[in-house]
């Protein structure tokens, strides 16, 4: 056929295959065409193409034949002879040339230059050596050539270093080696392009000719282009010797070009000095840094005094020049550390831009300060007997050369207005009320209507970051700062006729003075005894801000809860001056009683959570000061019986001095720990124990509907509940205690030892009672108010819709404890009703946990049918939230904590029940999603009522989470820890297994066996992936107990079972983040039992695509390895090439260098033989489903 005839053809296809009103039928049959042509003769292709790039043809004709170049270059390039490629390689060049003219459009002018470049990078470097000297005579003949020859040299290193992964290592590195051999001629001769066009771009829009004027200036923008593309990689010093890094800087001159100029700053900028950085590289990162800082002087100078007009684009530019400062001082600020001159202006610049009113500008270089000054800080301290009031870090011999130098220019006028700034900006513009703008000077303050720029926490959080480091580095000067400006807003709202309109001020220094005190009494000294100069100078400014906060007569409870929070913020202060600790408890007591306790009036609300606040605020202190509160226990007791006596003293506030008095008591000592303990709980055990409130409210469902209407009995019984949760929590020994003498803390019996027997009982009988409340026969009898706060909370429900969510509101279940508000008398609403359910279960479930870490007592002494009855009695009719929470925080920490002489009593007790419950349930509920979409979980109360989309979501997502705690524990039980006898170096025998190996213990038990080792199965194919890991190393262990034991059935169960289940589990893709760790099982059952039983090696055949040789080569490959990593590639290599490639779990993530030599012959689909079917008859593995 001729080829003009086939390129006419070619057209019309693609034409047909372009075309929108091409029929369907016509676009498949060109594409199809096309397709045939691109896979038939090279030549009558290399020949068609070049015809249809011709401007005979229309923009898209062409365009397409460049593609279709491009794919002959890159696929096909080895099936033309060494002379046809030169012959393809020297039309191609010609073809720029005839393109190279003003009237083609862009995207020709790329393409063309984009196959040249692909030409290059198959040939290599002897052609693109050929190249060079035709490539510069081509720059010369004019702009449009020159734009060219710019275009190519941009596309060749860019491909090579980033978007071309197709290209050998090999070649890669011989073709950047030619590159860079040759920049001596490509740099000066894009410097000359640039010099040139931009001089002629100029002279000829002087005369006004624009069409010429725009012809160049596209070739000095394609030159920059080009430039960028060598930046990253091209020797710096190369940049600097051949003009390149003075000729961009010029351009930083010119409003047309500055901003492709300054993406060249910005990539040179970011590039970390070399290990080997010899002057040249210093002095070329010196050149870039000064001609930045002469642009950064120009534009400071005009917007810090007014002078003249800035524009949006300016100050964009600005931002692109301060970042590429940022990323010069952040990666290499030693390269100027030698000069004292240059790093001084540098420095100056940096913080001009810190404290500039533009917040994108501050924000930038805040990103260097932080760097900086962390980088300064991290060094060691100065010797005990040398230092410095106002400089902890100095002094140090043993800090580096480099931030020797540095150290004298971050000076005492700099970390000042560093820390001005800093607190400043704590504050977001939405709080500053009018009028006050003063404090925050004329800065641009964060703003919610800023975007792009991340969350203002985030922001905030670096500003914290900044001060706190800046404290440790200047601890007075911060101290000095921070106290003075909190003066000043306390002085402007004494004088502010409504202090608490401007609260905002006070609130967002709270948390810059915690971030100074924190960092200047970092318990660094402890260990010495004596705090350091620094110290007691801040201990003398921090005296006088204490007594102005003591001083403050304020009453409204918004200023009252913030005052609170400035004494936490001092609580390292404090630890270091006990002697003033006094005076702050008594004025904590004093703002309390000064806050109403009877408040009916719901506006008043704002009072009972400012008292609240002060009571958590003895919690906080009692934290930081440690030891220093111990001498005022005692007169803190007296107070909170008084207060309590006389009624002035809430239930949750009276918890809270009882958390403070564990936290004073654990830092006392083990012994006077047990007598707090017990002064603590004795009182409440006198309530908690009589039979009187058991037999009337927990005996039967009318019992505890009766509850639920005796407000301020229900509360009481709730404040009861936490506060054990808290002794539990705070009934540890502390660290520091053990280490002064061990022996005193090991034979000292946990402190809640002997109280868990009175505690317990009750608890398991009022859970018991709430879970029958979602029992069917008890459903129905309830009353409405009752089943309504059954249901989840709004809060909830849009937390599991991953909706944004209204904050929760404060003290959620605390505040609606009903005692404040209520007189005892009304009837409880909906929600106090359901805030007191979860807060019991949620109490009452940790109770439990963490009673279990008590130990023997624990396990020893409670009743286990009791407790049985209590969370297994209506397992069925739980809700799949409440089993999550169930599992995660009773059963888990019972199973970790249980003596393994007791998993007999317990763990066969607790475990089976929920077992087959859970695995019932989540088995109905995963075929119901993989089935028919929706989950159907058997929640009957908990999500009623909302569309049917967010239902379906909501049980998705309840599904989901119950799925994993499951999983996670089976992990647990899976866990090395309790496994030891599996991990022992000598083989154990199977009476070892069985003390010593939960997994081993339960899978003796043949009920729990099968549920467990089912729910691994089943795991394995529901998609989730988190599930999927968890259950993968329960998995594991499975395993390693069939190899160290002699149980057939276990081993069988392994071999056929679990070899085929992770097989089917690789073919989801949801299981692509776990393949490795299934693929490392797979192969570890292969190893260790395809010898002892047949079915792993059937299950292998009964794939599609596997035959007796390719196992047999398989396995010869597998035995000349020992490596598991690279056993564990051949069985990867084998499953993806055995299914061909359905294993979706693999292919996801499939390896460039897949290990494929494993079997024997060109893969085709093969029938089952006949070792895919076992002795019974049945199919195995996945030759059922694929």
């Amino acid at each position: 056929m001729d080829h003009g005839d086939t390129a006419n053809d070619v057209a019309r296809a693609i034409v047909a295959a372009l075309g929108w009103n091409s029929s369907s039928d016509d676009r498949k049959a060109a594409l199809s065409f096309l397709e045939s042509v691109k896979a038939g003769d090279v030549r009558v292709l290399a020949s068609t193409s070049f015809r249809l790039v011709k401007k005979d043809w229309s923009s898209e004709v062409r365009l397409h034949a460049f593609k279709l170049l491009q794919h002959l270059v890159r696929l096909r390039w080895d099936e033309l002879s060494p002379e046809e490629r030169r012959e393809f390689a020297k039309v191609s060049i010609d073809l720029m040339n005839e393109i190279a003219n003003s009237s083609e459009e862009w995207a020709l002018k790329s393409q063309t230059a984009a196959l040249v470049a692909e030409i290059v990078r198959r040939e290599g470097v002897s052609l693109w050596q050929e190249l060079v000297p035709s490539l510069i005579s081509l720059s010369s003949s004019g702009p449009a050539h020159a734009e060219m020859v710019c275009m190519m040299l941009r596309w060749l290193p860019e491909d090579i270093t980033v978007h071309n992964e197709d290209l050998e290592g090999e070649r890669r590195r011989l073709l950047l080696r030619g590159l860079t051999e040759s920049l001596s001629e490509i740099l000066p001769l894009l410097y000359t392009l640039l010099e040139r066009h931009f001089g002629a771009a100029m002279t000829e829009a002087g005369r006004q000719q624009i069409d010429i004027a725009k012809q160049h200036a596209a070739t000095v923008t394609a030159t920059l282009n080009a430039i960028n593309a060598y930046v990253e990689w091209a020797p710096l010093p190369y940049l600097a010797k051949y003009g390149t890094i003075h000729g961009c800087g010029f351009l930083l001159s010119s409003s047309d070009f500055r901003v492709h100029a300054c993406e060249f700053f910005k990539l040179v900028s970011s590039r970390r000095r070399p290990s080997d950085a010899d002057s040249d590289y210093d002095s070329a990162i010196s050149s870039i840094l000064v001609i930045l800082m002469n642009v950064s002087t120009e534009f400071l100078n005009i917007s810090e005094s007014g002078c003249g007009i800035m524009t949006d684009n300016d100050f964009e530019f600005a931002e692109c020049i301060c970042e590429s400062l940022v990323s010069l001082g952040t990666t290499n600020l030693q390269c100027i550390t030698g000069d004292n001159e240059v790093l001084s202006q540098y420095l100056q610049k940096m913080m001009q831009y810190f404290r500039h009113y533009k917040l994108e500008l501050h924000h930038q270089s805040l990103i260097f300060w932080l760097a900086l000054i962390r980088d300064l800080v991290m060094k060691p301290k100065t010797s005990a007997g040398d230092s410095s009031a106002d400089n902890l870090a100095s002094g140090s011999g043993q800090a580096d050369n480099h931030k020797q130098k540095i150290l004298p220019y971050v000076n005492d006028e700099i970390c000042s207005v560093m820390l001005d700034v800093s607190f400043q900006r704590m504050l977001k513009k939405e709080k500053v009320n009018p009028g006050n703008e003063s404090f925050g000077g004329a800065l641009e303050l964060w703003s919610d209507d800023f975007e792009g720029r991340g969350d203002f926490g985030q922001y905030r959080s670096k500003l914290l970051e900044l001060i706190r480091l800046t404290a440790s580095f200047k601890p007075v000067i911060a101290v000095t700062k921070v106290s003075d400006r909190i003066s000043m807003i306390i002085n402007s709202l004494l004088l502010a006729p409504l202090p608490s309109q401007n609260l905002a001020m006070l609130e967002s220094m709270q948390l810059a003075v915690e971030n100074v005190v924190a960092a200047v009494f970092d318990g660094s000294n402890d260990n010495l005894g004596s705090a350091s100069d620094a110290q007691l100078a801040s201990c003398r400014i921090l005296e006088g801000l204490l007594q102005q906060l003591l001083s403050l007569k304020w009453t409204e409870p918004e200023l009252i809860e913030v005052l609170g929070h400035y004494f936490e913020a001092l609580g390292p202060f404090l630890k270091y001056r006990p002697d003033a600790v006094g005076s702050v408890i008594s004025k904590l007591f004093e703002l309390l009683n000064s806050l109403p306790i009877v408040m009916k009036d719901p506006s008043l609300s704002g009072a009972r959570y400012a008292r609240l606040h002060i009571c958590t605020s003895f919690v906080r202190l009692a934290k930081t000061v440690d030891t220093s509160l111990l001498p005022h226990m005692k007169g803190i007791a007296d107070t909170v019986s008084y207060l309590k006596k006389e009624g002035q003293l809430l239930r949750g506030e009276h918890n809270l001095f009882g958390e403070t008095f564990l936290i004073m008591a654990s830092a006392a000592g083990p012994q006077q720990q047990q007598e707090v303990m017990t002064w603590l709980l004795e009182p409440l055990s006198h309530q908690w124990t009589q039979l009187e409130w058991q037999n009337a409210y927990l005996s039967d469902p009318a019992g505890l509907i009766k509850l639920c209407g005796e407000t301020q009995f229900m509360w009481s019984l709730f404040h009861t509940v936490t506060f054990f949760e808290k002794a539990l929590k705070r009934s540890g020994i502390r660290k520091s205690i053990v280490n002064t003498n061990n022996s005193t803390a090991s034979s000292v019996p946990h402190p809640l030892a002997s109280h868990l027997a009175w505690m317990l009982p009750p608890l398991l009988k009022l859970l018991r009672a709430i879970h029958s409340l979602w029992s069917p026969p008890v459903t129905q009898m309830l009353p409405g108010e009752i089943k309504a706060a059954m249901t989840m909370s709004d809060f909830e429900r849009t937390s599991l819709l991953g909706e944004s969510n209204p904050k929760l509101p404060k003290a959620a279940i605390t505040g609606a404890e009903g005692i404040p508000v209520k007189d005892g008398n009304t009837e409880p609403n909906e929600t106090d009703i359901r805030n007191w359910l979860k807060g019991i279960r949620d109490s009452g479930y940790n109770v439990l946990g963490l009673s279990t870490t008590v130990g023997e007592p624990f396990f020893r002494c409670t009743d286990v049918e009791a407790v049985d009855l209590a969370l297994m009695e209506n397992i069925n009719s739980m809700e799949f939230r409440h089993i999550r929470q169930l599992v995660h925080s009773v059963l888990i920490p019972l199973v970790k904590n249980c003596p393994s002489d007791l998993w007999d009593i317990w763990l066969k007790r607790l475990l089976y029940p929920l077992l087959v419950y859970s695995h019932q349930a989540l088995m109905c509920s995963w075929s119901a999603l993989l089935e028919e979409g929706r989950a159907k979980v058997p929640d009957l109360i908990g999500i009623l009522g909302g569309p049917d989309l967010k239902v379906e979501v909501m049980e998705e997502k309840l599904l989901r989470v119950l799925t994993r705690e499951i999983c996670i524990l089976l992990s647990v039980l899976g866990s090395p820890a309790l496994n030891s006898g599996l991990h022992s170096e000598q083989l154990p025998t199977d009476s070892d297994v069985v003390s010593s190996s939960v997994v081993g213990f339960l899978l003796k038990n043949n009920d729990i066996a099968v549920l467990l080792l089912h729910m691994c199965l089943d795991a394995l194919r529901w998609t989730d992936v988190e599930a999927t890991i968890k259950v993968t190393s329960f998995c594991g262990t499975v395993v390693l107990l069939a190899i160290s034991t002699n149980n057939v059935e276990l081993r069988q169960f392994v071999c056929k079972d679990l070899f085929s289940a992770i097989i089917q589990g690789l073919a989801l893709e949801s299981n692509a983040l776990n393949s490795s760790s299934l693929v490392g099982l797979c192969c570890e059952i292969f190893v260790s039992f395809s010898k002892q039983d047949p079915s792993p090696r059937q299950i292998l055949l009964s794939l599609p695509c596997i035959g007796p040789e390719d196992l047999l080569a398989f396995e010869e490959a597998l035995g000349k390895t020992s490596s598991p990593k690279e056993q564990k590639q051949l069985m990867k290599s084998l499953l993806l090439v055995g299914t061909a490639n359905q294993l979706k779990a693999l292919a996801v993530k499939k390896s460039v260098n897949l290990i494929t030599n494993v079997v024997a012959r060109p893969r085709s689909s093969l029938p089952a033989t006949s070792d895919s079917i076992t002795e019974d008859g049945s199919a195995i593995g996945l030759a059922a489903i694929m």
